[in-house]
């Protein structure tokens, strides 16, 4: 097969820290090539180096068999290249017509001839199965809706590689069907497609070949027909055990919470439980390994009180829950270290001091006349030891959070769980984005926390980081558990297994 595309020795750097490290990849004409990696592995900052939002700091771009320099999305575009974000870029106040025309080439000038330009919209729409309303607001169209104009705008302005970022994340069964059967039709027609995933089901049934990164490398690219779910995993994670530094819990206090065949949205093999199973006991961390997008955030949602599980129970030390809400499950001393820190864990337009207080206002330390009056003094000071304590690095602690570092940031949100001292800490991917040492210093606050007899449950896509902290380590898969494993001397082997479904 003829090649479409080559990148050489692409290496992308923030600073000091290397997002790609000299990465080689060759996409041929008529095939679907899957970007396979854990989060963090570097496969969307490659595909914004490919599509002009990033500058590669070394390396080069041939297109064609020619070398070109793309140095903006608007230059992507017209070379061919479109793309579909993780999170779309769709201009919410405009209508679907206007979001796939804005920008074209063909309609500049005052005068647009909207009724060519739905036809032609249409007749592209019917030929790849992308059914839209051209006429509705972006706001009143469902996600799957709003991926295909994604891919319809991609389309219309003559894409011939069609990069799809994580495109299955928020799609229904059918709808993944339905994107599926477009990307055969590109396929047929000679056009070629990037497939950035972590889904190993979809990966080996959709794939010509398959590049996996690792750490911002390139690890191997292989034929799917020459592969099996298990290799994949295992490239994914890497097979190398390095010794934790923390010792290992192996017989942990009474379960401060248990579900027992929980389900919910379970036919969602992404976004669903199903017939989940689980304790956590006091003085164990609980590690749940899996690649991401298998019901991890629903079982965080579940475990803190956001959501309500369809069918099953759960248990707080020792009493069944009877009702859901998260306000409820603070009041049960559970602490929790949201997935997304900015729009879940922090308000960003309120200073340091008021963020590390927010879970507290009406505590008698705080505040007088049940939270009507708030003692600036009292919470002045027990922000200042706070943040030396867990050495929050702001220039004031008045500064508005959202100008702080995302490790400072996840600073503030672990100091204001873990001064509650609770039973139950939930740790949802609580590291990402962050340096080593970053890292590391959270990692030891939850260890003291387990220490004195809390609970964890982390959840992470980070397997390293399941690893280095966990005493029991449960696999999931589509929304089940597929085994449960000792963290002192964990079988790497069998858990790339589980973490493949088998």
């Amino acid at each position: 097969m003829e090649e479409l595309l080559r990148m050489e020795h692409i290496t992308k750097r923030f600073g000091d820290v290397y997002a790609n490290r000299d990465i080689d990849l060759e996409v041929r004409k008529g095939e679907v090539h899957t970007l396979l990696g854990e989060n963090g592995a570097g496969k969307s900052t490659l595909m914004n180096v490919l599509f002009g939002l990033y500058q590669p700091t070394e390396g080069s771009i041939y297109l064609r068999g020619q070398k070109v320099r793309i140095d903006s999305p608007a230059q992507a575009v017209r070379l061919g290249i479109g793309m579909v974000h993780q999170h779309f870029m769709l201009v919410e106040a405009m209508t679907v017509f206007e979001n796939i025309i804005l920008g074209d080439k063909n309609t500049k000038g005052i005068f647009i001839d909207k009724e060519a330009r739905k036809k032609e919209i249409v007749e592209l729409s019917e030929r790849y199965g992308l059914d839209v309303e051209l006429d509705k607001p972006v706001t009143e169209i469902a996600v799957g809706a709003q991926q295909r104009v994604e891919i319809l705008k991609a389309l219309y302005r003559g894409a011939e590689l069609l990069v799809l970022d994580e495109p299955s994340a928020a799609l229904t069964d059918l709808e993944v069907e339905g994107l599926f059967r477009m990307m055969g039709k590109l396929k047929e027609e000679g056009k070629s497609v990037i497939f950035i995933s972590h889904k190993m089901r979809e990966v080996m049934r959709i794939s010509d070949r398959i590049t996996i990164l690792r750490d911002g490398r390139t690890i191997r690219t292989l034929d799917r027909e020459a592969t099996t779910g298990e290799e994949l995993a295992d490239l994914m994670i890497g097979r190398e055990l390095v010794p934790s530094q923390y010792v290992k819990v192996e017989q942990a206090g009474e379960p401060v919470i248990a579900l027992r065949e929980v389900d919910y949205h379970k036919t969602s093999k992404h976004n669903g439980l199903n017939g989940v199973t689980l304790t956590v006991g006091r003085g164990e961390v609980v590690g749940i390994a899996g690649v991401d997008g298998n019901g991890q955030s629903q079982l965080a949602q579940v475990v803190t009180g956001v959501i309500a599980p369809d069918a099953g129970s759960v248990d707080m030390k020792g009493s069944t829950v009877a009702q859901f809400t998260p306000n409820g499950f603070i009041l049960e001393n559970v602490s929790h270290i949201p997935e997304d820190r900015n729009k879940m864990g922090l308000v960003g337009d309120m200073s340091v001091k008021d963020n590390i207080v927010l879970k507290a206002t009406g505590d008698p330390r705080f505040s007088a006349a049940k939270g009507f009056f708030l003692k600036k003094k009292a919470i002045r000071d027990h922000a200042l030891a706070i943040q030396k304590k867990y050495d929050i690095r702001c220039a004031s602690i008045d500064q508005e959070a959202r100008n702080l570092s995302g490790g400072n940031q996840q600073k503030i949100i672990l100091a204001r769980e873990m001064e509650s001292q609770p039973d139950l800490l939930v740790a949802v991917h609580p590291t990402r984005g962050l340096d080593i040492g970053a890292a590391s210093f959270i990692h030891d606050v939850m260890i003291e926390a387990r220490d004195r007899g809390c609970g964890v449950l982390l959840i992470s896509a980070d397997f390293d980081e399941i690893l280095e902290v966990s005493d029991r380590i449960v696999v999931m898969f589509e929304g089940q558990v597929m085994g449960e494993f000792s963290g002192k001397e964990p079988p790497i082997d069998q858990i790339s297994l589980a973490m493949a479904g088998k």
